[in-house]
Order: structure tokens, then C-alpha cells, then sequence
């Protein structure tokens, strides 16, 4: 078999264009094809001089100068020969006059919704009045985003629907989705700092019921309570019930994304400063603690007290029995075979008096 050395087939640059190919090939097609084109002028400049070089390439002595300079100064990786932006430096700032702007915003406020181009024919009547200069369709689109961003006007779309049966018009506003603060790398260091919140349903001879529950990471501090209903208000009292009975100031949350965690809820969390963080869609791993409880509940407290679901306050009634022996005498492998209350006196401060006296249970 021929073998044949590249060595050996060497011309002036080739060695050079071999070794620092590489740093290029994160360039696209176009970018990595003109390197190559000034490459070659600079091996043609090389070889046969600059006369040629200018009939051959119609590029100047300074051009292929700065070209090889530029080479030179990276230690010869190709990349610095790539082309430059060509994008101006000092851009032309839009000269738009206060008038223009207040009387955007003022027609956005008296006519909602309205679009640049609407505002367009009014506002040009305005200015050959006034003698003002007109602006374009496109500064104006510019200017009423820029008023969104600091609120100045409504940030929402109308959407329009009409009723089947009256056949009644009906305007609303969707506004903007909030974005929800995500656990990531949060670690809880002290009871309180993180507290797992969920929902279940339960059906029982063709009525439901909702219990919803929460447990502290670091105590394993649990509250459940009974709704008819599930709602953002009911999911809201539920947390009033809970700061009442925990022996702990609650700085932190986790629930999933249901409904029932919005709105009011997140209206009272939020007045509270309580940190609220959400899972990410379809990730009930990420509220392992509170599901493996649920588990628990349901196992040992729901199952054997079905008949009492039709009635909530006489369920209920079970529950804080059922939470108090749970609290303050089950003990629980993950905190040292200890109950929760009691593993809370162990290794943090004495706890605040509860309403509920968890600590007029222990022994």
C-alpha cells in the first residue's frame, strides 16, 4: 500500500492552515469561506507580490497587511481573520418629544387596546395641528411597549367571547403570567425554611372531599384539615390554620402548580413574606416529603374513617386527635426514632405555645 506524507507535499502557509482549522469550525459556512479567501491572498501576496496580488484579488497592500497583523497577534489562530461587524458604533437615537409620549399614553387609557396604527392617524392630526413633527407606526409601537415596561399603561390582551344562549358580548383581560420561583439548589437549615404543601381528593359514595396537607422538611411538623371545596380561598384558611398551630415561624413553601395555590393564596403568602416556591409541571418528586405523608395519612388515619368524610367538622375533629399523637408520640425513623415535637425541643429553641397545646402532650 502507497502511503503518502502530507510533510512532503508541503507549500508555503499549508502547515499553518492545517493546524488552527480547528478554532473555525464553530464559525458558519460563510465566515469559514471568506477566512479561506484571505488566506489565499495572503499566500498568493507571499508568493508573487503585490501587483499581482492587486489584479488577481483587487484587494490593496494595507488590506493584506492588516490581514497578516492580525495573524500575528493571535499566535495564528485562523478565527482573527473572520469579518468584523459592520454594525455603526453610535447608533442614531429616536428623537421622540414629551408631547408625543403623554399623548400616547393618554389614549391608551381612554381607549384600551387601540393599536399603533389607529393612534398613527390621530396623532398625526394632532401634530399638523400643533406643529409638532409626526413619528411612524413603528415608534409609536416602540413607545407603548416601552410605557408596558414601566406600567404606565394596562400590559394585558382583550380577548372577546360571546355567550351561546344570551348571545351577550364579553370583554376581559388576560394579563401577563407571573413566572414562578423555582426550589433549584434551596436547602432548608432550620424548621420553617421549607414546608411542603398538597391536596388530595377523596370520593366516597358519590361525594368529594379535600384534604389538604403540609409537613415541615426538617421536623417532619405535619397539619391536615377537611374542605368541601377546593379553592385558592380554602387553600388560604388552611395556611391561616397552620401558622396558628406550628411551633415554628414558617419562611418558605413548596406546592405544586394547582389552582388552589394561586390567587388568594398566593396573595396571603405574599403579604406574609413567606417564600413560595412551585414545582416544575409533572415533577411530584420534587415534593417527596409531603407525598410519602399523604401515603401515611391515608393509610393509617382516612381509610379506617371513611363514614366521618361526609361530614367535615366531624372529620376534622379526628384529625387533630390523630395530629396530636402523630406530633408529640409517634416517633419517626428519619429524625432519630423520636416524634416531631419532641425532636424540635431536642435540637432547636424552645418553641412558641401552640393553639392547638401539642406541648400539653408530652410526658
Amino acid at each position: 500500500m502507497q502511503q503518502i506524507y502530507l510533510e512532503s507535499m508541503y507549500k508555503r502557509g499549508y502547515r499553518r492552515l492545517m493546524k488552527y482549522t480547528s478554532n473555525i469550525a464553530h464559525l458558519n459556512k460563510g465566515i469559514q469561506e471568506t477566512i479561506y479567501h484571505r488566506i489565499e491572498v495572503i499566500e498568493f501576496f507571499d508568493e508573487f507580490g503585490l501587483d499581482a496580488s492587486k489584479k488577481a484579488f483587487k484587494v490593496g497592500r494595507s488590506t493584506i497587511f492588516s490581514w497578516k497583523q492580525k495573524l500575528d497577534k493571535s499566535g495564528g489562530k485562523l478565527s482573527s481573520l473572520a469579518p468584523k461587524s459592520k454594525a455603526p458604533k453610535t447608533r442614531c437615537r429616536r428623537v421622540v418629544r414629551q408631547e408625543h409620549i403623554d399623548f400616547i399614553r393618554d389614549y391608551r387609557h381612554k381607549h384600551p387596546g387601540v393599536d399603533k396604527v389607529t393612534i398613527k392617524s390621530v396623532l398625526d392630526a394632532v401634530c399638523i395641528a400643533t406643529g409638532m413633527n409626526t413619528i411612524s407606526e413603528s415608534t409609536i409601537g416602540r413607545i407603548i411597549t416601552e410605557l408596558k415596561e414601566k406600567a404606565e399603561i394596562p400590559n394585558y390582551q382583550l380577548k372577546t367571547t360571546i355567550n351561546g344562549r344570551t348571545g351577550n358580548l364579553k370583554v376581559r383581560g388576560t394579563a401577563k403570567k407571573e413566572k414562578k420561583l423555582r426550589i433549584k439548589d434551596y436547602k432548608a437549615k432550620e424548621p420553617g425554611d421549607l414546608v411542603q404543601i398538597d391536596a388530595i381528593t377523596i370520593f366516597i359514595n358519590g361525594i368529594r372531599r379535600y384534604l389538604i396537607t403540609a409537613l415541615d422538611i426538617k421536623t417532619r411538623f405535619s397539619f391536615v384539615y377537611c374542605y368541601k371545596t377546593l379553592s385558592s380561598n380554602t387553600a388560604k384558611d388552611f395556611m391561616i390554620r397552620f401558622q396558628k398551630v406550628a411551633p415554628f415561624t414558617i419562611t418558605h413553601i413548596q406546592t405544586d402548580n394547582g389552582a388552589e395555590f394561586h390567587k388568594y393564596f398566593r396573595d396571603y403568602v405574599k403579604s406574609q413574606d413567606i417564600v413560595h416556591f412551585y414545582n416544575y409541571p409533572r415533577q411530584p418528586k420534587m415534593n417527596s416529603f409531603i407525598e410519602r405523608f399523604n401515603r401515611t395519612i391515608q393509610d393509617q388515619h382516612v381509610s379506617w374513617n371513611m363514614s366521618d368524610l361526609t361530614d367535615p367538622d366531624e372529620f376534622n375533629q379526628g384529625l387533630v386527635k390523630y395530629l396530636i399523637w402523630y406530633n408529640t408520640e409517634r416517633p419517626h425513623r428519619s429524625i432519630g426514632k423520636v416524634p416531631p415535637l419532641q425532636y424540635f425541643i431536642n435540637n432547636y429553641i424552645q418553641p412558641e405555645k401552640s393553639n392547638m397545646l401539642w406541648t400539653s402532650t408530652i410526658a
